[in-house]
Order: C-alpha cells, then sequence, then structure tokens
C-alpha cells in the first residue's frame, strides 16, 4: 500500500484503541453492539488538523476540544480499517468471535442493472455486500475547470517548466505524482507521441502514482509536446545527473533537484489566487477531471476513457461519464422548444 494509506489506517486503528481504552474494553469483548457505539463516537469526534472543505462544515466538540466534525468517508474508511483488522486477528486465532463490523448481503446493489455481474449469473456465489455499520456518503459530481479559468491559468504561468507540467495533467489526464515522475528519455516518446507512465516509489520528494498498472498515454495536442521539448531544451537544468523531467531551477542549493508536490502545488494556487478561482476543489487534480470531462463530451468510448486514465474499476470512469449541466440545459431548451406551439415561437 502507499505510505498515505498505511498513515491513514494506523490513523484509524488509532482511534479505535483509543475508544477501548477510554471504557475501558478489550479486543475479546468487542461486538456489534461495541462497533456501533464506536460509530457514534466517531460521528462526534473532532477534527482538529486543517483540510479542505468541499462544503458547509459541522462543528462539533468532546472533552478534547472544538473541531470540525468527519467526513462521511472517513468515517467509513475507519470502519473498514477496523474491519480488517478484526480479520486479521481472527487469522492469527487471537479473536474466537465472528467479525464485528458485520457484511450482510445488499439487495438494493444487487437490483442495479448495470453493475458487474458474475460469469456464472445467480448460480454463483458471488453476492454484493456492505457492512451493517457505515455511513451514507454523497458521491459529488466531478467538478472541472471552466474554460476562461484555464486560459487564464496557462497566461499567468511564468516558467516553461510550469506550463509543461500543467498541459500534461490537462491535456493528458496525469495525475500530479505521474507527472512528477516521468523520467527522461525512458517515459517521453516525441516520435510516436506519448508517455509511459510507471510505477515507481523511489521518488527522492515523495511523489507516487496512484495506480501499481503501468500504462501508455497518448499525445497528440501539439501543444503539449510542444512546451515539453522546449522545457527540456531551454529550461531545465542540465548535467544534473537527475533522470527525472521536472527538476527545481535557479541559482539556489536545491537546484537540479526533482520537483516536489508542494511546490506544483503552490504554483497552482498561486496563479488561481491572482484569478480569483480559488476554491477547496480547485487543485492540481481538477485538470484531470477537466480533461476526462472534455473527452467524455466528446464523445470518447467508456471503455477507451478507462484505459486512458488509467482506471481499475469502471466505477472510477463512471464518474466523468454522467451528463452534465450544460447538456441537461441544452437538452431542455430544445425539448421545450419543440413542445411549444408554433405561434408562441
Amino acid at each position: 500500500m502507499s505510505p498515505n494509506t498505511v498513515v491513514a489506517y494506523a490513523r484509524d486503528l488509532t482511534h479505535f484503541y483509543r475508544f477501548l481504552s477510554e471504557r475501558p474494553l478489550g479486543i475479546a469483548t468487542v461486538g456489534p453492539a461495541v462497533i456501533a457505539d464506536f460509530l457514534d463516537d466517531m460521528v462526534r469526534l473532532p477534527v482538529k488538523t486543517p483540510r479542505k472543505r468541499q462544503a458547509l462544515a459541522a462543528v462539533t466538540a468532546n472533552a478534547h476540544g472544538i473541531g470540525v466534525r468527519r467526513s462521511p468517508a472517513s468515517i467509513n474508511r475507519t470502519l473498514a480499517a477496523v474491519s480488517s483488522f478484526f480479520e486479521f486477528v481472527i487469522l492469527i486465532e487471537e479473536y474466537t468471535a465472528e467479525n464485528p463490523v458485520r457484511k450482510i448481503d445488499d439487495r438494493a446493489l444487487a437490483r442495479v442493472p448495470d453493475r458487474h455481474r458474475p460469469f456464472m449469473g445467480r448460480a454463483s456465489r458471488q453476492q454484493p455486500v456492505r457492512r451493517a455499520v457505515r455511513v451514507k456518503t454523497v458521491r459529488a459530481l466531478p467538478r472541472p475547470m471552466a474554460a476562461d479559468d484555464i486560459d487564464g491559468l496557462l497566461t499567468l504561468l511564468r516558467t516553461k517548466r510550469d506550463r509543461a507540467a500543467i498541459l500534461l495533467m490537462l491535456d493528458g489526464g496525469l495525475r500530479p505524482g505521474e507527472v512528477l515522475g516521468i523520467r527522461i528519455p525512458d517515459d517521453m516518446e516525441y516520435g510516436r507521441r506519448r508517455v509511459h507512465v510507471r510505477h515507481r516509489s523511489d521518488h527522492p520528494r515523495g511523489a507516487r502514482q496512484k495506480s501499481r498498472s503501468d500504462r501508455v498515454v497518448d499525445l497528440h495536442d501539439p501543444r503539449t509536446l510542444a512546451a515539453v521539448s522546449d522545457y527540456v531544451m531551454h529550461e531545465r537544468p542540465q548535467h544534473t545527473g537527475s533522470p527525472y523531467l521536472f527538476l527545481l531551477g535557479g541559482n539556489g542549493s536545491r537546484r537540479g533537484e526533482p520537483l516536489s508536490y508542494q511546490a506544483l502545488w503552490r504554483v497552482f494556487s498561486r496563479c488561481c489566487d491572482r484569478l480569483g478561482i480559488r476554491t477547496p476543489w480547485t487543485t492540481p487534480h481538477a485538470l484531470r477531471h477537466t480533461h476526462a470531462t472534455s473527452m467524455w463530451e466528446s464523445g470518447i468510448r467508456e471503455l477507451t476513457l478507462q484505459k486512458r486514465l488509467g482506471h481499475v474499476s469502471p466505477e472510477s470512469t463512471r464518474l466523468y461519464t454522467r451528463i452534465s449541466d450544460s447538456e441537461v440545459l441544452a437538452d431542455y431548451i430544445s425539448a421545450t422548444t419543440r413542445s411549444q406551439p408554433e405561434a408562441q415561437r
């Protein structure tokens, strides 16, 4: 697993052990009723660390102080970590009962017509399940950036390096970690107009690729490869010995070191602040959302988009295949116009 996942699961299990110690309870005494109490405690547990907020945040408090209420997705991740933990202690025979984070058949999901079906159909034992104790979450729509905002962003970029990195995310749909992990000349194919996205975990600044599968991304938009070539030929520090494409410039002591995600974030957020478009969801990853939404609305097939984005599950790709508000409005106006009598037009 990625380091961020390991840290998140460790934090989740720390919350669980703290909950047990305050009761006090031992692992052997945990049952479904204790898990339900733990869920109630997690809903009221304040989060004091700063974070991105995509909506109105509810404020809560307990004996440890005042903070922001945890999101439903974070609570469900904590329950998943506790469930996996009990699967482990059952495996090593340190817990003899059934997993207290019970899983039950999800009959509603079984009735969804477009979900994945087992090869044997109803004869298969593979049935959709869900955890009995969970919090309902909201599946938000993607938030692509507007065309005017993209034009303004490209205008404000001061270096060839920043322009090349932004265009790789915008025209190639690459994640920020994938852009920072590109090496030359191994990953760039100028003649075939494409870039290889390879899974690596040895970036000196901690940048990582989310997917564990390598893929090839075609870049037939002429401005992207031209921007990368312009950066390599005229601005990228030479004779540094670093294979990474994007390096720190300037004349400081860190010249030639690989670019970090924090540096890329600062460049992006500084431009958004100057344009007055800074929002919690306006991040470098929003460029990937913009690319995926644009590709879908231009007619690309869902399976092709899934392969281009490097998604393992088609459910991840379907986030971008929802009808956009502009298309809904256009179809509504067209239908309204056709339904009106000739005299009213």
